[in-house]
C-alpha cells in the first residue's frame, strides 16, 4: 500500500509543472473562437470616414487598409464627418454604426451591416428635432440592452438656458451638455429624445455597457472651469438608472472618449489623450479600484476618440482578408 501511494505522489508532483503551465498559457492567451476584438476610429477631424484596428488581446492594435478609412463619410450637408463612430452588434447578428456628423446641427449618423465591410441605408437620424435651439449632437454611443431588448443611443447636446446659468461659463463657447436619449428596436421608429443622464455638471462622450447585471456608465466631465476634464465611472442597476454619483477612473486629465470592453474577467476601459495625440487606458477587476495601463497598450498613430467590440472569428477574418492588417 505504501509503494501504490508512493507512486500515486511521483505521478502527482511530476503532473505539477505542466498543470501550472497549461494554466497560464490559458490565461495570457484568447481561445481559439474567442479574443477578436475590432476598434472603429477617426482620424483628424473626421473628414475622411471610418477606420479600423484590430486586436487579439485588447492591448495592441494594428491598423487594417493601411492605415486609410474603410468608410467614407456618407452623410452630411455643410460637412461631411464621421467624427466618434460607435458600432454595436444586434441579436440579428447585424452591426449598427452610429456617429457625429457635424460640429453643430441635431442629427447624429447611422448605418448598418452584416459583416462590417458593406454598409447600407446610410442617414441622418434626427435626434433633437423638436429643441430648434439645440447647438449640436456629439459623440452618439450605441448599446443594445438584452433585458429589454432595445437598443439606446445616447449622445451629449447643449441647448441654452435649460439648466442653471452659472453652468454656461464652464467650458469653452459656453458650452452646457448634459446626455440625452432614444431607444429603438429596428432603428426606424424611435421613442422620443429624453434627458438620460444629469451630473449636475457639463458631461460629454458618455459609454453604456454591462457587466454581471451592472450598468457601467464611463463619461467625461467638460468642466473647464474649475478645470476637470477627466473620464468617470457611475453604475446603475438597470439601463434606466438610477445612477451612482461619478468617480474619476483616468489616470490624467485633458482625456475624453471613453470606450470600454470585458477582457475576461476584467474592465478595461480606452480613452483620447487629445492633447498628447496619442491612447490611454485603466483596467479594474470590479470596477471598483482601477489601475493605469497605459504602458501596455498601442494604437495606431493618430487614432482619434473610438470604441472597441468583441466580434466573431469569421468576422475577424474577413475583415484581414478584404484590407489587409498593418504590420
Amino acid at each position: 500500500m505504501r509503494n501504490v501511494f508512493l507512486i500515486i505522489l511521483l505521478a502527482a508532483i511530476e503532473a505539477m509543472p505542466l498543470l501550472f503551465q497549461t494554466s497560464n498559457v490559458q490565461a495570457s492567451g484568447p481561445g481559439e473562437e474567442s479574443g477578436y476584438y475590432v476598434f472603429c476610429y477617426f482620424v483628424n477631424n473626421g473628414e475622411d470616414g471610418v477606420h479600423y484596428a484590430v486586436s487579439r488581446d485588447g492591448y495592441v492594435w494594428k491598423a487594417l487598409n493601411e492605415g486609410k478609412a474603410v468608410l467614407p463619410p456618407p452623410v452630411g450637408k455643410k460637412t461631411r464627418l464621421t467624427r466618434d463612430p460607435s458600432i454595436t452588434r444586434g441579436p440579428d447578428g447585424e452591426f449598427r454604426l452610429v456617429w457625429t456628423v457635424a460640429w453643430d446641427g441635431r442629427s447624429f449618423g447611422y448605418a448598418h451591416s452584416k459583416d462590417l465591410i458593406n454598409w447600407q441605408d446610410a442617414q441622418p437620424i434626427p435626434a433633437l428635432k423638436d429643441e430648434p435651439t439645440a447647438r449640436n449632437t456629439w459623440a452618439p454611443e450605441v448599446f443594445y440592452d438584452d433585458a429589454t431588448e432595445q437598443f439606446y443611443i445616447v449622445w451629449s447636446s447643449t441647448i441654452p438656458g435649460k439648466f442653471s446659468p452659472a453652468n454656461e461659463g464652464t467650458s469653452e463657447d459656453k458650452y452646457d451638455h448634459r446626455v440625452y436619449c432614444v431607444t429603438t428596436k429596428d432603428f426606424k421608429t424611435f421613442t422620443p429624445a429624453r434627458l438620460f443622464f444629469d451630473p449636475g455638471h457639463n458631461v460629454i462622450d458618455a459609454f453604456l455597457a454591462k457587466k454581471d447585471g451592472v450598468y457601467h456608465l464611463f463619461y467625461k466631465d467638460e468642466t473647464l472651469h474649475p478645470e476637470r476634464k477627466i473620464i468617470l465611472e457611475a453604475t446603475a442597476p438597470t439601463a434606466e438608472g438610477p445612477f451612482s454619483e461619478g468617480k474619476q477612473i483616468s489616470a490624467q486629465s485633458w482625456v475624453e472618449g471613453p470606450s470600454g470592453i470585458t477582457l475576461g474577467d476584467d474592465w478595461i476601459v480606452y480613452y483620447d489623450c487629445y492633447r498628447d495625440g496619442k491612447y490611454g487606458a485603466v483596467r479594474s477587476h470590479d470596477g471598483g479600484e482601477w489601475e493605469d495601463v497605459a504602458n501596455l497598450i498601442s494604437f495606431p498613430k493618430g487614432t482619434r476618440h473610438g470604441t472597441a467590440f468583441e466580434v466573431d472569428k469569421k468576422t475577424y477574418e474577413n475583415l484581414i482578408k478584404e484590407y489587409g492588417i498593418v504590420e
